[in-house]
């Protein structure tokens, strides 16, 4: 019995602490023109559609404060425009599409701490002078 009882207490402690481990905290916002998300903690994966035209840039903004990041954006069924396995270092890039269509922004975390933001940028207010 003496033998069995810190197993227990071990066993029991270990599940606990799994319990405890928060896959998110913080906040999201995203709709066909944006995915914004701060967060504390996140330790999943989550994605937004975005509804991009021929021309359109996404500016993309990654804080990292810990842990790390993995970010993928693709159009359905081809192959990704942009994707990074392991981001630990805060950054900024834009990307300009060359075909319209729905683009999936994935982002998926491990432990991470920090911010993503991914906002379109259309080409509509580019107007060419007249002749």
């Amino acid at each position: 019995m003496r033998r069995i009882l810190p197993a227990l207490c071990a066993t029991a402690l270990f599940l606990f602490s799994a319990a405890c481990t928060s896959e998110f905290d913080g906040s999201r916002i995203g709709n066909d023109s944006e995915f914004i998300m701060e967060y504390k903690i996140l330790n999943k994966t989550d994605s937004q559609s975005l509804k991009i035209q021929s021309g359109d840039t996404i500016i993309a903004e990654i804080i990292v404060n810990g842990g790390t990041l993995a970010i993928k954006i693709q159009k359905d069924g081809e192959p990704p425009i942009y994707e990074q396995s392991v981001i630990s270092s805060s950054g900024k890039f834009d990307l300009t599409v060359d075909e319209s269509g729905i683009y999936t922004v994935t982002v998926s975390g491990t432990n991470a701490k920090g911010s993503v933001s991914f906002t379109v940028d259309s080409n509509e207010h580019i107007k060419m002078p007249a002749a």
